[in-house]
């Protein structure tokens, strides 16, 4: 199980980079939002679901990215330079926290969800997931955690309810828009 960061500070292929995070308790999210901005890149990152094939991250790109308290997935919405939404990933977890410099964290459970700018969702990595169990990466109870919590997305995105979409559209205009994590 990999233990991912939400600055991705390892991350080789960005040159200049922007991180900012806050905690946020309101009626809508109780949780961490990070926000990670794009300002060099080594080249761009392209990634292709069903027959398209979508630019992620490049110059002037962000990414806004909700660590939802109590719960085993983080959604992540993807910005293009003009502050249009690219896709939402949902990775599922195990178990999320923040590190003495407070950066949020989650031990990735392999399964995904993408949900496009144009509403194709895709279940994604199942046989990252069936490796993971194999070589006992995971435990039998992990392996049914993500199943669960995927399962739970798929169905909460089927039946319009699932929050994240709207709010994290919201949030792009707020929070960025009128300082909050306006770069200072």
């Amino acid at each position: 199980m990999k233990r991912k960061f939400g600055d991705r500070a390892n991350w080789r292929r960005i040159t200049r980079r922007h991180f900012a995070c806050r905690y946020v308790e309101t009626r809508e999210f109780s949780g961490y939002i990070t926000l990670y901005t794009i300002y060099g890149l080594k080249e761009p990152l392209w990634k292709s679901y069903g027959r398209h094939t979508y630019r992620i991250a490049d110059k002037g790109y962000s990414w806004l990215q909700y660590f939802p308290k109590d719960s085993h997935y983080i959604v992540t919405a993807m910005f293009d330079e003009r502050q249009n939404i690219i896709q939402w990933y949902i990775d599922t977890c195990k178990v999320q926290g923040v590190t003495d410099q407070g950066v949020p964290w989650f031990d990735d459970l392999y399964l995904d969800v993408v949900v496009l700018w144009n509403g194709e969702v895709f279940l994604l990595d199942e046989d990252e997931l069936e490796e993971a169990r194999e070589r006992n990466d995971i435990t039998d109870s992990d392996y049914k955690l993500a199943w669960t919590t995927a399962k739970g997305i798929l169905r909460s995105i089927d039946a319009h309810s699932f929050p994240y979409f709207a709010l994290s559209l919201k949030h792009r205009a707020e929070l960025f828009h009128h300082g909050e994590f306006r770069r200072k």
